[in-house]
């Protein structure tokens, strides 16, 4: 089974680097010197890594045959691609692949039924889970330990608590109502204003 590991970046330097957007939990894994990557568009590879390294908190690679900054910014946006056996399981309990979560039922932890995990989306901050409602609508979780809280690969689900308001937008919490005492709500001004130290 293929799974995308990483997207290539910027050019970095003269010499053939790239930055890379990493994809994976497992960088050392997938993508260490002698790594062999499909590529998409396939056109661009298979490439195979020759050096990293982290400069300034991003990864840098250098693949064979990329030799100057020319070559290495003609493979800006390409999709890397690791070949893995569907059957193989993180190092760390908690953690799981992409693969293993995808259609996973999402319920309630009184067993309603939410939807189904129809994609990851991996953020800096966090992973989102895209779950598709009964009705067709999607809605985003954040795969937190404190919203996600179990997921049973046997039974094929994710359990969650929700804060109010994340599930259904009717039960969510005004998080300040000093609009309201100020009178200003309908300018609409205070509200998107940063609630910080003034």
């Amino acid at each position: 089974m293929q799974l995308v590991v990483a997207r290539i970046g910027r050019a970095h330097g003269i010499k053939g680097e790239v930055t890379v957007e990493v994809r994976t939990d497992e960088p050392e894994l997938r993508l260490g010197p002698g790594a062999v990557l499909a590529t998409e568009p396939a056109a661009t590879g298979p490439l195979t890594i020759e050096t990293g390294r982290v400069h300034s908190g991003r990864l840098l690679l250098r693949f064979e045959g990329v030799r100057d900054r020319t070559a290495a910014e003609a493979l800006r946006n390409t999709l890397l691609i690791a070949e893995v056996d569907p059957d193989e399981l993180p190092e760390e309990e908690d953690e799981f692949y992409d693969h293993q979560l995808i259609d996973l039922d999402v319920v309630l932890a009184d067993g309603t039924e939410i939807g189904r995990i129809t994609e990851i989306s991996h953020l800096p901050s966090q992973d989102l889970f895209i779950v598709e409602r009964p009705d067709g609508s999607e809605v985003m979780i954040p795969f937190v330990e404190e919203i996600v809280t179990e997921i049973d690969l046997e039974e094929q689900r994710a359990v969650i608590t929700p804060p109010p308001g994340l599930i259904d937008e009717s039960e969510a919490v005004i998080a300040s109502s000093r609009d309201e005492e100020t009178g200003d709500a309908a300018s609409g001004d205070a509200a998107e204003a940063p609630k910080g130290d003034v």
